[in-house]
């Protein structure tokens, strides 16, 4: 999320409007602030092998066992700003540039501000691990603290689907 709120600062500042509807075809023009922008995006919706993804399919794993009416509502939330992302990155990224508003793409040092952040949504993404045995000490030390036991994953298959093998 931080990636895409930079960015998205980056792209008002050169473009000088907040209007989604300001912009059109900046990839032709700044084709790495598109990239970024699309990659951050995809990070927001949770896209697996980006770093958002793990712990987004952990709130709605958790989520299901306790409620289904309350993940179905989290999961349509989910689709609902995919549906966000993807339409505003096409109405300002794709379509033939703006002649009165063309947007000159990120400069150096920007490129190195939002480097470490992508790299970030990349290796924690494919690494998850990594931040999970982090945080694993103070998840477990939380539960006893609040009297809940840690339930251990649920692999199991259901008889419906043993049957249709």
């Amino acid at each position: 999320t931080a990636a895409l709120f930079l960015v998205t600062g980056m792209l008002v500042q050169r473009g000088g409007s907040a209007q989604i509807g300001d912009y059109g075809g900046v990839q032709k023009t700044a084709p790495v602030l598109a990239g970024v922008f699309l990659v951050a995006g995809l990070s927001s919706l949770s896209l697996p092998g980006l770093a958002p993804f793990v712990s987004e399919f952990l709130v709605l794993a958790g989520t299901f066992r306790v409620s289904v009416v309350a993940a179905v509502v989290a999961t349509s939330g989910v689709v609902l700003a995919a549906l966000y992302i993807l339409i505003v990155y096409q109405r300002t990224m794709n379509g033939p540039p703006r002649a009165d508003r063309a947007v000159p793409d990120l400069r150096l040092r920007e490129r190195v501000a939002l480097a470490p952040l992508l790299a970030l949504l990349l290796v924690l993404g494919l690494f998850p691990q990594l931040l999970l045995d982090v945080i694993d000490p103070a998840v477990s030390a939380t539960l006893e603290q609040v009297g809940v036991e840690q339930p251990e994953p649920d692999v199991s298959v259901p008889a419906a689907a043993e049957g249709s093998e």
